[in-house]
């Protein structure tokens, strides 16, 4: 069955849920703070009242709307047209005599009991245009509802007063105004009354409109006949227009067709051109393209088309391209193209006929200009004088009303909702700002863990071992842990051979499986097992790997090559005076310097630690020696020291079978594998594969935890079933 394979970009939730599961514990210190602090801070915090209020502002006032559009005294309007005047209303509200007036008799006071500054009661103050209308929202917030309701009632009526102060203010000025005005614009209406009269005087003027009609009539008749001319070639150039759109030429080309069709030399060589095409079509069906008679043919036809495109040339007087298809036109063509030359001249002398025409207009209509001069300054006297009459009439009625209104109390603006004591508080929102807390708390926690988890450079799960790494997986290896039932059956370093149906055991026998299909050409006989790092266990899988190929019924050499830091001596509980560096420098044998530890397992310990133990390593002797081990025993393992500590593990792993790599995941760096990995391939180490050690349900994704799979503990006990099998004990 074929398997889904996952983007390379999609989001793996199961990831981050192993990630907070892992940082359980700093993830809910940080939420729990964070809500903590927020609900703390919300409840101690002293609620918050808003009282609303609303002005409607009107777009003229009393004396606008009286004295008419030529005054607009106090009108409401924007000096721009990008300006608001509601806007501009709620400056003069935020102006410095209406908010201190109001702070001052109302004695406001800030937290700390001193008197309130206007910076601070301007951002308590909030001014809102409600959108598509002349209606402001005004709202102030207080700790005391009382207080609120107060200060936003005082302040619309501070600000109704100045606003009456500043529209009578404004009609004293245009009172003062228009009585001065009135005396000049009066003697101006005299000045008009008797520069009209002079001028009528002077020039004789009687009726100078009949005048100006005759010349007018003459201009028409003049018009009428350059619109009976204009028809007529527009219709001369429809008729030029359609002939050439219908033979699809102009009239340069129509004279340069005529004259083409009626030269003998052109038509001559146009006909021998023909034939010879018409040759090369019926040649075609019976030769190839290269027979010599098509070739020919083609040579001639070409020799044809030079010849009548060069009398093409000399019949038009230049060089131009002419389709072969109009070199010969029919009796109709010839007659439409004939046809086609009269319509254009017939167009042209209609053209100049119109020039002509419009000239004589132009010339007459100059004429007449000179007439109505007069007239013009006539009516410019009259409407001067018209002009004055209206303005005096304007400001003496303006006068009388502005005289009227100067007492009057005006204002653009209306209070149509007042300040309401409010009983419901606005801050804080309990429930939002629980939600916010928790929100925040939720993010800051899972950022919380994001963030240890990228400090935590080790490699977490089997995952991303196989990911950073990429050997084959032979085998997982559970996390040994002893039980309280199993205190007496030994060290738990050994669970392989105290408990054969632990979940170890069986982890051991699968990777001894998979070593012996690991190596297809031939048998493996001898390996190295080593690590990145000190602490992955590879002296624990070394030793119970050695266990489970002796259960598996071979006989097996263990040898401690660690002698730097050696450990096998100590599992096994033997003793360390002689072993491998006492072979190696020819102080022992093989044969007896090993210790039986089980019935078909030998163990050789490091033995004595020498000053150099990679130059022992890096000799003949340690060849021989490995030789020797191979023709005694079935299965060599070698217990190498970690790679990235000292050279010891590559010297070795040049002279078996292949490297066994122990990574534990919690206990190995990211940057520590890698460097492994980059030895191993800088000295070209066969590497067999990767045990991953110590995995527990928190380290096997990517892999297998078979804890509990076997729980089989009636199979050591004498009950029923009564199978409890011989252990092989140590010798």
């Amino acid at each position: 069955m074929p398997t889904k394979q996952e983007h390379p970009d999609a989001i793996d939730f199961k990831q981050y849920w192993t990630i907070l599961k892992r940082r359980w514990l700093a993830t809910s210190v940080v939420i729990g703070s964070v809500f903590g602090l927020t609900a703390l801070a919300t409840f101690l915090q002293q609620p918050v009242y808003e009282s609303q209020a609303k002005l409607l502002f009107n777009k003229q006032n009393g004396v606008s709307s009286l004295t008419g559009i030529s005054a607009k005294v106090g009108e409401l309007g924007g000096l721009t047209n990008l300006s608001n005047p509601v806007d501009t209303e709620a400056e003069v509200i935020r102006s410095y005599p209406i908010i201190s007036k109001t702070i001052t008799s109302l004695d406001l006071k800030d937290n700390r009991g001193d008197r309130l500054t206007m910076e601070k009661f301007l951002k308590i103050l909030k001014l809102k245009t409600i959108r598509g209308t002349d209606v402001m929202q005004l709202s102030y917030r207080s700790t005391n509802p009382e207080e609120a309701a107060t200060v936003i009632n005082t302040l619309m009526k501070y600000y109704l007063e100045s606003n009456v102060r500043t529209n009578r203010a404004e009609a004293i000025a245009a009172r003062e105004f228009l009585s001065k005005e009135l005396p000049k614009v009066e003697n101006r209406v005299v000045k008009a009354e008797m520069a009209l009269r002079l001028f009528k005087e002077r020039n004789k003027v009687i009726a100078l409109d009949i005048e100006a009609k005759v010349g007018v009539e003459g201009l028409k008749d003049l018009a009428e006949a350059i619109a009976r001319a204009q028809a007529e070639l527009v219709s001369a150039s429809a008729r030029s227009a359609a002939l050439q759109n219908q033979m699809e030429l102009n009239t340069k080309q129509a004279v340069a067709l005529s004259n083409l069709s009626q030269s003998p030399g052109v038509q001559q060589v146009l006909t021998q051109y023909q034939k010879v095409q018409d040759e090369i079509a019926v040649a075609k069906t019976r030769y190839t393209e290269d027979n010599p008679t098509i070739v020919n043919l083609v040579e001639k036809a070409a020799a044809l088309k030079n010849q009548l495109e060069g009398r093409v040339t000399q019949t038009l007087g230049k060089s131009e391209y002419v389709p072969e298809a109009n070199l010969q036109i029919g009796e109709l063509k010839q007659t439409l193209t004939t046809d086609l030359v009269k319509a254009e001249v017939e167009r042209l002398a209609l053209a100049k006929q119109v020039i002509q025409l419009q000239q004589t207009f132009t010339f007459n209509q100059k004429r007449l200009y000179s007439l109505p001069r007069l007239e013009q300054q006539q009516l410019q006297l009259q409407r001067q004088l018209q002009v004055a009459r209206v303005t005096y009439e304007q400001l003496l009625k303006q006068l009388q009303e502005v005289q009227v209104l100067e007492n009057q109390n005006v204002g653009n603006a209306r209070v149509i909702s007042q300040g309401l004591v409010p009983d419901k508080q606005v801050s804080p929102i309990i429930a939002l700002n629980l939600a916010l807390g928790g929100f925040l708390g939720i993010l800051l926690g899972l950022g919380t863990a994001l963030l240890l988890e990228s400090m935590d450079n080790s490699l977490k799960n089997v995952e991303e071992v196989k990911r950073l790494l990429g050997y084959p997986v032979l085998g997982t290896i559970p996390l040994a842990e002893k039980s309280k039932e199993n205190e007496h059956e030994g060290s738990p370093e050994l669970p392989v051979l105290n408990n054969p149906y632990s979940p170890e055991s069986a982890a051991f026998e699968m990777l001894q499986t998979n070593l012996n299909f690991c190596v297809s050409d031939r048998k493996l006989k001898v390996i190295v097992l080593s690590s990145s790092i000190p602490g992955e266990g590879k002296s624990f899988v070394a030793a119970n790997l050695a266990v489970a190929a002796t259960q598996m019924g071979r006989r097996v050499l263990l040898i401690d090559a660690d002698m730097r830091r050696p450990r096998q001596h100590k599992i096994w509980e033997q003793s360390n005076l002689i072993g491998l560096s006492n072979v190696l420098v020819n102080q022992a044998e093989l044969q007896s310097s090993t210790k039986e530890a089980l019935m078909a397992m030998d163990l050789l310990t490091a033995g004595t630690i020498p000053p150099n133990p990679a130059a022992l390593l890096d000799s003949q002797r340690l060849t021989t020696l490995i030789k020797e081990a191979t023709g005694e025993y079935d299965f060599v393992i070698i217990d190498a020291p970690p790679l990235t500590a000292v050279a010891d593990a590559q010297i070795l792993g040049k002279l078996v079978d292949g490297l066994l790599l122990v990574v534990r995941p919690g206990v190995v760096e990211s940057a520590a594998a890698g460097a492994a990995k980059a030895l191993l391939e800088q000295s070209e180490q066969r590497v067999l594969g990767m045990v991953v050690n110590g995995v527990t349900a928190g380290t096997s994704r990517g892999g297998y935890y078979t804890k509990g799979y076997y729980g089989a503990k009636e199979f050591e006990k004498n009950g029923k079933g009564d199978m409890k099998l011989p252990k092989i004990g140590v010798s």
